[in-house]
């Protein structure tokens, strides 16, 4: 399954490449962005738990603020943000553990000269630590928990100062057999295979055992790879350049773009938009057609067994003219356009906001087609459905180029989009999972 693959693929990458260092009990030097927290915990128990928690000590940051300290330059001029924790553990002298959290956040710099551009190192403001330092108390709570059961407490019995009676020797009375000497073949077979056990030196059985027991412990960790490697929450984006908003709507403005492959944990989801974790506590939307939805959900809320009407049958064109921007938007204000007025057919286009989206992608790819075949000159395209319930989308011609060429996935172009009003091209309705 292509999740499995991208989930491994990903446990690989973090592994090899950003590992996170846990130190054998040497205390390590203190940094100047470092957090630390005693826990009781001993150091073994708090290093298997750290073990568990490796996906969350590295990864992308969609924004710098509120993570990194403010440094020469403002944070929004700095693109692609990544953090790497390095974690130390020592013990303590009451046998719990002393943690240590440090954090590189670095992030590329886009200057105005290009040639001073490049990735810089910033400084955590400690959120970053806290945030690791919460997971790990409770990672450890869930192990303790799952490890003692629900606290069933079994007395002990009390030591006593009388020492214990001597205890006579019991001697076995020696096996009966029957005296004919007759066995039945089974027994016959289980005397021959613990004769040939007993006739076998010492070191053989040693090892024996050892590779039984090698073979329970290898099983046992497949099988923890395997839950670790398969969560069921995750959503994958299916092209890159998919806008991750911070509120379900197609005029919030994005806090970044993902790329194909990326995987997000789906925190809820409605018939348009995936609530997704980002990093710790920061959350974000996305389109839902944009991804690729967990096992037994549907990336659409369409029945799969329904056969709606095309968007082509529900609406048809009635005009089309060269004219100034009938807007305020400021990309396309006072400049010359390409208006595509559209009609619905019938009742069958009324509330079919999902299907007026998919209608003006196919005149934007048509219209910029024949725009770019007989140059012309205009900013953008605006297709206008003129009924009771209607409204405009307008697209600039340099986002639809970037479309056409595939460095902006459907969702992003809309994005890119004005809409006139937003809500009479799709709702987000309340959450399917409720």
């Amino acid at each position: 399954m292509r999740s499995r693959t991208r989930a491994l693929r990903r446990i690989a990458f973090c592994g090899v490449s950003w590992g996170v260092m846990v130190a054998l009990g040497v205390p390590g030097r203190a940094q100047t962005n470092a957090s630390e927290r005693v826990f009781p915990q001993s150091k073994v128990t708090v290093e298997k738990a750290l073990s568990a928690m490796q996906a969350s000590l590295a990864g992308h940051l969609p924004v710098l603020d509120g993570f990194a300290k403010p440094g020469d330059h403002p944070l929004d001029r700095y693109q692609r943000g990544y953090y790497q924790a390095t974690v130390q553990v020592s013990s303590t002298a009451s046998a719990g553990s002393l943690v240590r959290v440090s954090t590189k956040v670095t992030a590329w710099y886009a200057d105005s000269v290009p040639s001073r551009s490049g990735y810089r190192l910033l400084t955590s403001n400690g959120r970053l630590e806290a945030d690791l330092l919460d997971q790990l108390a409770e990672q450890l709570a869930k192990s303790s928990t799952e490890r003692d059961g629900p606290g069933i407490s079994i007395a002990k019995p009390k030591p006593s100062s009388e020492p214990p009676a001597a205890a006579e020797p019991v001697v076995a009375a020696p096996p009966k057999f029957p005296t004919d000497r007759t066995f039945s073949s089974s027994l016959s077979q289980d005397l021959a295979a613990q004769e040939r056990s007993e006739a076998r030196p010492p070191d053989a059985l040693n090892a024996e055992k050892s590779t039984r027991a090698l073979q329970a412990e290898a099983t046992s960790l497949e099988e923890v790879l395997k839950n670790q490697a398969h969560p069921k929450n995750l959503v994958a984006v299916k092209k890159s350049g998919t806008p991750v908003v911070a509120t379900p709507s197609l005029t919030a403005k994005p806090q970044f773009l993902a790329s194909m492959h990326d995987e997000f944990e789906m925190l809820d989801f409605n018939a348009d938009w995936v609530h997704v974790r980002i990093s710790g506590l920061s959350r974000g939307w996305i389109w839902r057609n944009s991804v690729e939805m967990p096992d037994g959900i549907r990336d659409t809320d369409s029945p799969p067994t329904a056969a709606p009407a095309p968007a082509a049958d529900l609406f048809h064109v009635i005009r089309e003219e060269a004219s100034t921007f009938p807007g305020d938007w400021e990309p396309l204000r006072n400049k010359n356009v390409k208006i595509i007025s559209v009609q619905g057919v019938g009742d069958k286009a009324q509330d079919a906001g999902p299907a007026r989206l998919e209608y003006t992608k196919s005149l934007l790819e048509k219209s910029y087609q024949e725009i770019t075949r007989k140059p012309q000159d205009l900013a953008g395209i605006v297709v206008i459905f003129d009924s009771s319930d209607g409204g405009m989308i307008a697209a600039t011609m340099a986002a639809l180029r970037q479309w056409r060429a595939g460095t902006l996935s459907d969702s992003a172009l809309w994005h890119k989009c004005f809409f006139d009003p937003p809500e009479a091209f799709g709702s987000a309705g309340p959450p399917a999972s409720q």
